[in-house]
């Protein structure tokens, strides 16, 4: 058995067709297709049943594959872990983010980190937080960016930055001839959410509690954008995070930002790691870079 008719599996199933997956391995489908039957062969048991149109793996087809999975991630973290042992600026980093800071953060601290380590390729995943944390703690990111606090004891955290919310009202709305407000302002108001699974709808939930407002639950909104988008529509409010005010290219003639006199709410962002990775010194020195330019960022907002 070899780690290349392990990929072939791999690839078989993602692509469920021996000609796509051949195109994608780089391999003829003859090719393809005999060293799957050596494997087969090799484990005494089918992996997929065959017809003339399509694949379909076997019970048995389906666990070989998630064990190949596990099997080439760990061959790949070993080379990602042996050349940043050579040289910590070269190899790949996945760094995951959320996607309420992704859009806002990443275009300005990319280019600093390409221009600080021209050899290191930086892989970009954006999930949710909860997807990110388990990713993370299974050895499928190097690091993540992710709002604190994080409860793990696996986990080294460097915090970032303080992001302040500010309240998204409609340029009609009876709050927007004003510059600021303060908590109990909200209480009479109903705040319009994110959907269940992202951190930030937890921050706003914290913040309806504090301020006695109520959130529409008829509502639950799938990005940030939609919300914008809603506020300008003159659908409701909503809570935005400083950094997603910083570019004024849509509707913000529609909209006016307030805010908060007292208890301003913020948010803390962190870059996390696991304590066990090599990567530890080249990710401290990537969170200088987050940290600086998200201060200068926030500055300008």
């Amino acid at each position: 058995m070899t780690l290349r008719e392990l990929e072939y599996l791999v690839a078989l199933a993602k692509y469920r067709h021996f000609g796509r997956a051949a195109e994608a391995c780089l391999v003829s489908q003859p090719t393809l297709s005999a060293q799957i039957r050596k494997l087969e062969t090799e484990l005494g048991t089918p992996l997929v049943e065959r017809d003339s149109r399509s694949v379909m793996l076997t019970d048995f087809g389906k666990d070989a594959v998630e064990r190949a999975t596990r099997i080439l991630v760990d061959v790949q973290q070993l080379k990602n872990a042996a050349l940043l042992r050579q040289n910590p600026e070269l190899g790949v980093l996945r760094l995951g983010v959320f996607p309420t800071l992704g859009p806002y953060l990443l275009p300005h601290v990319v280019p600093p980190i390409h221009e600080r380590f021209p050899e290191l390729e930086l892989l970009l995943i954006e999930e949710k937080s909860g997807t990110l944390l388990s990713r993370l703690r299974d050895g499928e990111l190097d690091a993540a960016l992710l709002a604190l606090p994080v409860d793990t004891d696996q986990l080294q955290t460097e915090f970032l930055f303080e992001e302040p919310f500010l309240l998204a009202v409609p340029k009609k709305h009876p709050l927007a001839e004003r510059n600021s407000i303060d908590m109990d302002d909200l209480g009479c108001h109903e705040l319009m959410l994110l959907e269940e699974g992202h951190c930030l709808r937890e921050h706003a939930l914290d913040v309806c509690r504090l301020s006695g407002a109520g959130h529409r639950s008829s509502f639950r909104a799938t990005s940030l954008e939609t919300l914008r988008l809603m506020v300008g529509a003159n659908v409701g409010v909503t809570l935005l995070p400083a950094l997603a005010t910083v570019n004024p290219m849509l509707l913000w003639d529609k909209i006016r930002l307030l805010s908060f006199e007292d208890g301003n709410p913020t948010r803390r962002i962190g870059l996390c790691w696991r304590k066990s990775a090599p990567t530890g010194p080249l990710l401290t020195q990537l969170a200088d870079i987050v940290r600086s330019t998200a201060q200068r960022l926030l500055q300008i907002e």
